[in-house]
């Protein structure tokens, strides 16, 4: 199976008013050339929503928060992995990092439909590395 294994900083972003609020921060970022390599939005009650965002630049993104005058929270490191799509990939993954003493504690997934998925893993910051270098084999 091939995969490719990074490391990646993230930034959580509150936006407060109505639910499209975090589309017209995702254009301002947009229009900013900030690039995303995974994004996530959580509901944080009725009139807020917390963006995390994985930029493929961060600097890039902290400029661009500063700009547009909103707050980041980070950066916090993850492990992305990106590789071709089989049963039990995933698990697999888990596997390897738990031999290895790698505490995963949260983690999002997806498929792209053509045999190929994208996966994040939140690790505790001190296992960050190993966990790379874990899954890089």
């Amino acid at each position: 199976m091939s995969q490719s294994v990074r490391r990646v900083e993230y930034f959580y972003v509150m936006v407060r008013g109505a639910a499209d609020e975090a589309g017209e921060l995702l254009g301002q970022l947009a229009a900013q050339n900030v690039n995303l390599l995974a994004m996530n939005l959580t509901p944080m009650g009725p009139e807020s929503t917390q963006l995390t965002l994985f930029p493929d630049d961060s600097m890039r993104l902290q400029n661009a928060a500063r700009d547009a005058r909103f707050t980041l929270d980070g950066p916090h490191v993850a492990v992305l992995l990106q590789g071709e799509d089989e049963m039990g990939a995933i698990a697999r993954v888990h596997l390897t990092l738990h031999r290895a003493g790698v505490e995963v504690y949260a983690s999002s997934a997806v498929v792209d439909g053509r045999g190929f998925y994208g996966y994040v893993l939140y690790t505790r910051p001190e296992h960050a590395e190993r966990a790379i270098a874990t899954l890089r084999g």
